[in-house]
């Protein structure tokens, strides 16, 4: 059923952020707790503003309100992705290349499943990172269709 409800909403909101020269990021349906979450993460080059989420969420609810597919109570946020933003479609890795990620796998490359390093390219399906490992650096690649995770990671 969250499939389901993702899907429908992704379709509901992408012509909305289409319109305002916004990126669909993300949708994720939850529950936490007691209670039920529709999260629409959207964002644009420089960034996205507070009004920008406040118009897609009140567009996004009418249409919601319309559509009616969830039978639950749920609260819908519309927000930002982020600065340790998720990267997920083949489009995310190739916007950020030259950011330092974090990468966990579905199983083990080089006896790990867990990286961070540079985000070197991303060609043919492969991510290539560079990470340091002791005192030298090293250049891993990772199949796109083993990555079970990934995102920006912050570094101080």
């Amino acid at each position: 059923m969250s499939k389901k409800i993702v899907d429908l909403t992704e379709e509901l909101v992408q012509p909305i952020v289409d319109e305002m020269n916004l990126e669909l990021v993300e949708v994720e349906f939850v529950k936490e707790g007691n209670n039920y979450f529709l999260r629409v993460y959207v964002d644009k080059e420089g960034g996205i503003d507070i009004e920008e989420c406040g118009k897609v969420s009140e567009q996004l609810s009418e249409k919601l309100d319309e559509a009616d597919p969830i039978e639950q109570a749920y609260f819908l946020e519309v927000s930002s992705p982020g600065v340790e933003r998720r990267l997920k479609k083949r489009s995310d890795f190739e916007r950020f290349v030259g950011s330092h990620i974090y990468v966990k796998t579905y199983e083990p490359i080089n006896g790990d499943k867990e990286f961070y390093g540079d985000l070197i390219s991303f060609k043919e399906d492969t991510i290539t990172l560079e990470v340091k490992e002791k005192t030298r650096k090293k250049e891993i690649e990772i199949p796109y269709k083993k990555v079970a995770k990934a995102n920006i990671a912050v570094t101080f």
